[in-house]
């Protein structure tokens, strides 16, 4: 029975035009690759899990490539490409700070760091987690990453850069990792999917790229997760929003169809349900404020493209956003987030919620009398 490889690992890119959401990181390392600019010491920061040590380990890779691509990409056959694939490069040495943070582990990397590579242009030295290095560490290596030989490179990772001292800082090429878009982690999950041959359902995909917050990594271990649940290898909108405890965004439509109706009945009867099924009051109140702004959002066709949805789901938001005056959106998302605000200190936080829903319900009628109230006003002048 061949062992299971979890997709972050089996589908990690190999080379620069496979990293995902993060082109202008590529495209610059690439030109300094092509131009011959490459700086001594980078510094790779952002949230986890958007391509830091990958980046990383591909620039290394790439900068000793003996026969690079027309496009300034790593070969992947050449005897310096294939001991790196293969884990037994000797110019290529990570050191994982967070475990080895001390003076001494910084003092036998610069030893190292003073013999020029036996073959090949350099010698590359990934740090990951840096900012876990101590005080000590980081000025035992100042010297180093100030004046290194010409023939060494050093690549920081970190998810910290406020705990990095300004002396390192100011010593680095610095490249801000951005959090990776919903489309494109829906796209890649989309692309493994079919590589795996499992069927999927486009929304159910998008769901997972929006859990993952940003990050590919814990798309992909999310993703992973759901096909085990599936049956039948078969990616199912309904079995995502179940395994991963989500509120189906239907209930949201209900709600504010309910609202809209001034149904105070029907909308705390709906919450009763929801509350049934085990959700949670304060995550009910804010999925149901960014379920409002989203129709605020489709108000303007200049603004539906900050709306990351499916096609379909998107045709609902706008045709219940053309139901919805704006007026009634700004009222209820100033109601939701003083709900949001203070259901923490709530003592009796359902109530505070079905207030706060009830409240919602009579907004319609309250801008009726206040629209009338201004009409009246204008006749008497």
């Amino acid at each position: 029975m061949e062992n299971f490889v979890v997709s972050a690992r089996k589908y990690r890119p190999s080379d620069f035009k496979s990293v995902v959401g993060q082109q202008h990181i590529t495209t610059t390392l690439k030109n300094a690759i092509k131009n011959n600019h490459l700086a001594q010491a980078f510094l790779f920061c952002g949230p986890r899990g958007v391509g830091k040590t990958t980046c990383a380990r591909i620039l290394a890779k790439t900068i000793n490539c003996e026969n690079l691509s027309a496009d300034y990409e790593a070969c992947n056959v050449c005897d310096s490409c294939t001991a790196f694939n293969n884990n037994s490069s000797f110019n290529v040495h990570e050191l994982d700070a967070a475990s080895n943070n001390s003076v001494d582990d910084i003092r036998n990397l610069v030893d190292q760091v003073r013999y020029a590579p036996q073959k090949g242009s350099y010698k590359i030295y990934i740090i990951d987690e840096v900012h876990m290095l101590s005080t000590q560490a980081f000025n035992a290596f100042l010297k180093t990453l100030e004046e290194p030989p010409k023939y060494a490179i050093f690549i920081l990772a970190t998810t910290e850069k406020h705990k990095i001292i300004p002396t390192i800082l100011s010593r680095c090429q610095i490249f801000d990792f951005n959090r990776i878009q919903i489309k494109d982690i829906a796209e890649h999950l989309q692309y493994i999917a079919k590589e795996e041959e499992i069927t999927y359902e486009d929304e159910a995909l998008r769901l997972i790229a929006a859990k993952a917050d940003g990050a590919l990594r814990d798309a992909l271990s999310i993703f992973d997760l759901i096909v085990t649940y599936s049956a039948g290898g078969k990616l199912t909108y309904s079995e995502t929003i179940d395994n991963l405890h989500i509120l189906d965004y239907d209930y949201y439509f209900k709600v504010t169809d309910s609202l809209l109706q001034e149904s105070v009945s029907s909308v705390l009867l709906t919450f009763d349900e929801i509350l049934k099924k085990g959700f949670d009051g304060h995550n009910f109140i804010v999925g149901l404020s960014e379920h409002l702004r989203n129709l605020m959002v489709c108000k303007d066709a200049a603004t539906v493209e900050l709306l990351q949805v499916s096609e379909s789901a998107r045709d609902r938001y706008i045709e219940q956003a053309a139901k919805s005056h704006l007026s009634f959106l700004l009222s209820a998302l100033n109601i939701c987030n003083q709900c949001d605000i203070n259901y923490k200190s709530s003592k009796n936080q359902r109530l505070h919620v079905e207030l706060a829903l009830m409240k919602l319900a009579k907004l319609p009628q309250a801008i009726s009398l206040a629209a009338l109230a201004r009409e009246e006003i204008k006749k008497k002048d």
